[in-house]
């Protein structure tokens, strides 16, 4: 049974991770409300990195934003070298790609049902 981690409202820990992936110059950011689509997340958080550096910049950062904020995680999958990084906030779930990966594996279209929160070029 996945539990929350926090006390945080789930919106709240999706927008400090906007805010902290746009800081590190993330680009194409979408904050996706799934809460009606899925039980296994209330919102998604899909980001590009231009680099593996930083694509690891923007993951090792917004686990020490959230950690500041109380917000655990409670798993990490994937590398910077594989192009795509997922980190599991249970209510949040980031994924950090690569451009090529992110065309690859399409998750905006596979969630084109969901609510766009936000959307950041």
């Amino acid at each position: 049974m996945r539990t929350k981690v926090t006390s945080l409202n789930a919106l709240d820990v999706a927008h400090a991770v906007v805010e902290v992936a746009s800081e590190k110059f993330a680009s194409d950011i979408v904050l996706l409300d799934v809460r009606t689509l899925s039980s296994l997340s209330d919102y998604l958080v899909i980001v590009n990195g231009e680099s593996n550096r930083q694509l690891e910049a923007i993951a090792e950062e917004i686990v020490r934003g959230m950690k500041r904020s109380e917000v655990k995680l409670s798993h990490r999958e994937g590398t910077a070298v594989s192009g795509w990084i997922l980190l599991d906030f249970i209510d949040v779930i980031v994924h950090i790609f690569a451009p090529a990966e992110r065309a690859y594996y399409k998750l905006d279209e596979m969630w084109s049902a969901a609510h766009s929160v936000m959307r950041l070029a």
